[in-house]
C-alpha cells in the first residue's frame, strides 16, 4: 500500500533526524542531512526533548484533528442504513446534500459536500442512480418500437436531406 510506505518513510525520516539531533548536530545541520523544511526540524527537537525518541515516532500526521470521532461515525452509518425516510427525507434517495443536512444535526458539524463524499467512501458507502425506468415499462413495446418505428423514422429522415 502506498500510504503506508510513505507513512514508513516519514516516521524514518524523524527518527534518523531524532538521532542526528542527540548527537549534537544543530537543526539546520539536521534539516539539510534529512532534507526536511528547518522549522519543521524544530518542531520534531521539541517534541525529542518532551517526549524522547518515541514521541517521534508516534506523532501524528499532522493535519486538522477529525470533528467525528470513531464512534460517531459508526452512529452515521447506522443512521445512513436505518435510511433517508428515517432520518425525515421524504423520499428513500441519499444525496450528499442529505447525509451533510444528518451530520450538522446530529452532530452539529458543517462539512463541504466535498468532505462528505469522503465520509461515505470511508463507511464503505458508493455512489448509485436510482433506475429510472418506469414501473410500468413495457419491454415487448419497446423492442417492437426499436425494430419497426425507428427505422422507418430513420428513412423518413435520410429522405428529407437532413
Amino acid at each position: 500500500m502506498k500510504t503506508k510506505n510513505k507513512l514508513e518513510t516519514a516516521v524514518k525520516r524523524r527518527v534518523r533526524a531524532g538521532c542526528l539531533l542527540q548527537a549534537g548536530y544543530t537543526p539546520p545541520q539536521v534539516a539539510s542531512m534529512v532534507k526536511a523544511p528547518r522549522q519543521t526540524v524544530y518542531r520534531w527537537r521539541d517534541v525529542l526533548e518532551s517526549g524522547g525518541i518515541v514521541a517521534l515516532r508516534d506523532m501524528s500526521r499532522g493535519g486538522r484533528p477529525a470533528q467525528l470521532d470513531a464512534e460517531a461515525l459508526g452512529r452515521l452509518q447506522l443512521a445512513l442504513l436505518e435510511g433517508s425516510v428515517a432520518q425525515g427525507f421524504d423520499t428513500p434517495l441519499w444525496t450528499i446534500k442529505r447525509v451533510r443536512l444528518v451530520v450538522e444535526r446530529q452532530f452539529g458539524v458543517k462539512y463541504s459536500e466535498v468532505h462528505i463524499w469522503r465520509l461515505l467512501g470511508q463507511l464503505g458507502f458508493s455512489s448509485q442512480r436510482p433506475d429510472r425506468r418506469a414501473l410500468e415499462r413495457d419491454d415487448g413495446a419497446v423492442e417492437h418500437w426499436k425494430k419497426r418505428t425507428l427505422p422507418l423514422l430513420k428513412k423518413k429522415r435520410a429522405a428529407k436531406g437532413g
